[in-house]
């Protein structure tokens, strides 16, 4: 048994690995709060209706501990890859807030409530957002207030808010923040003008205030104060906040890297050699999840799937890029999930102690990975030696194709110019060596004319 980390905060039930799959032990407290969900099929009826993870009760004989005659043990349906919102492009997080809302007024119509509104609590499996916190579901009491409202404006509205007006991404400020983006810091940004809008007036300018005054305020709530909010109310805000948010829209900066699929150095020619390798490749092994680094808009990945593969999780550092392949992902109804993320910086272990978040590293559980056209980007624009480039890669996946870009390739020619070549050790002679000093080269195929390489290698 292997207890996650991250599932401390929440002292009715601990989630943990077992067999590679995912468990929850309910201590005696949740068991009391599933038990009116139990009773009126509300879990049932949640799984069913494609809002809640599929979880069921296994007997508690799985485990060597010995559980008290109230504490039950759930199975959950095991997501292909944990992500966080600080990785998600900004379709992502409107998707996976849409889905909170639907959910939560869901629940109102079967007598249940939420307790909170972490964006955690939010998965995606391929391009479909999932809740996946059971022990967040309660038996809605007549009068109550949404509780994690608060919560909700932080990790998903007023993100959503930032790149909407300012368009300034959230996702380097999220991560550097585990629980959003603070009311205050948001109502300190905006204009006059963006306040004028009747939901960002409401949710972040009086919300902003409220929260000011209360810090300065000794004197408590009065305790009947929950009971003045109807369910006609809860309802009236959760569908006014539902449709402001289906009405944002990314404010977008043009980017390098967005439109390279269409844009590059390669020639036709070229191109369909790089395809046929990538097919080739993919066709023979048939893996079940796969990791494309340097995915753009999702050409390779969507290959890939076609070719076989099962599960594909995409990684870049273009946001637009990320955005229009999970919008591709959604139309086409891929399983495909594209990310965000700085190679030179990826996600770390934060949170408490460490170790609350998992890092990129931690989750990769790749059967391959593929690195086409981006170990340069590391090695000449970050300035990182090649040897600990083409460790990293390798180290993501036993398998995978790895493209090397020569110098006198013109993308490189371009990076070459201000910096000037300062290289030495970037040659085709020690890309091979430090592929050998981690895995086997399988095949090598020449695919331009600059000399890009596609090189296959298994550890």
């Amino acid at each position: 048994m292997i207890f996650d980390k991250g599932s401390f905060r929440d002292q009715a039930g601990k989630i943990f690995y077992l067999n590679n799959k995912v468990y929850r032990i309910i201590t005696n407290e949740g068991s009391e709060r599933l038990k009116f969900l139990e009773e009126n099929q509300i879990i049932e009826k949640s799984i069913k209706d494609n809002y809640l993870i599929k979880s069921k009760v296994v007997s508690n004989n799985i485990i060597n501990e010995s559980l008290s005659k109230n504490e039950i043990v759930y199975e959950h349906e095991k997501i292909p890859y944990i992500s966080y919102p600080y990785e998600w492009s900004f379709s992502q997080l409107k998707a996976a807030a849409l889905h909170h809302l639907e959910f939560h007024l869901y629940l109102l119509d079967i007598g249940a409530n939420l307790i909170d509104a972490s964006a955690y609590n939010i998965q995606f499996i391929g391009n479909k957002p999932i809740f996946i916190d059971l022990l967040s579901l309660k038996k809605y009491e007549e009068g109550e207030y949404w509780i994690g409202h608060k919560q909700f404006c932080e990790n998903f509205l007023n993100p959503l808010i930032l790149q909407s007006k300012k368009g300034v991404y959230f996702n380097n400020w999220f991560k550097g923040n585990l629980e959003g983006i603070k009311t205050e810091d948001l109502n300190n940004i905006l204009s006059f003008k963006d306040k004028l809008s009747y939901n960002i007036f409401i949710q972040v300018y009086l919300l902003n205030k409220f929260d000011q005054s209360s810090k300065k305020s000794t004197k408590k709530f009065k305790s009947d104060f929950k009971k003045k909010f109807s369910k006609k109310s809860f309802y009236a805000l959760l569908r006014q906040i539902k449709n402001f948010i289906k009405s944002l829209k990314p404010k977008k900066n043009k980017t390098i890297w967005e439109d390279y699929s269409q844009n590059n150095t390669y020639d036709q020619n070229e191109e369909i050699k790089k395809i046929e390798c990538v097919s080739e490749f993919i066709s023979k092994n048939k893996f079940q999840i796969l990791c494309d680094l340097g995915c753009n808009n999702g050409l390779y990945s969507t290959l890939a799937l076609e070719k076989g593969t099962k599960k594909v999780v995409g990684f870049d550092y273009d946001i637009n890029a990320i955005e229009e392949a999970y919008n591709m992902s959604k139309r086409k109804n891929y399983n495909f999930l594209p990310l965000y993320l700085d190679a030179s910086n990826p996600s770390t272990r934060i949170g408490w102690n460490e170790s609350e978040r998992k890092s990129f590293k931690d989750r990769a559980k790749f059967d391959c990975v593929l690195a086409l056209a981006f170990e340069h980007h590391l090695s000449l624009a970050k300035n990182i030696p090649l040897e600990e480039v083409l460790e990293w890669i390798i180290s993501i996946a036993p398998k995978g194709l790895i493209e090397f870009v020569p110098k006198n390739d013109q993308t490189v020619q371009k990076m070459l110019e201000i910096k000037g070549d300062i290289f030495h050790d970037y040659t085709e002679e020690n890309f091979e060596k430090y592929i050998r000093k981690n895995a086997k080269i399988i095949t090598k195929k020449n695919i331009t004319k600059s000399g890009r390489k596609i090189y296959e290698y298994e550890r």
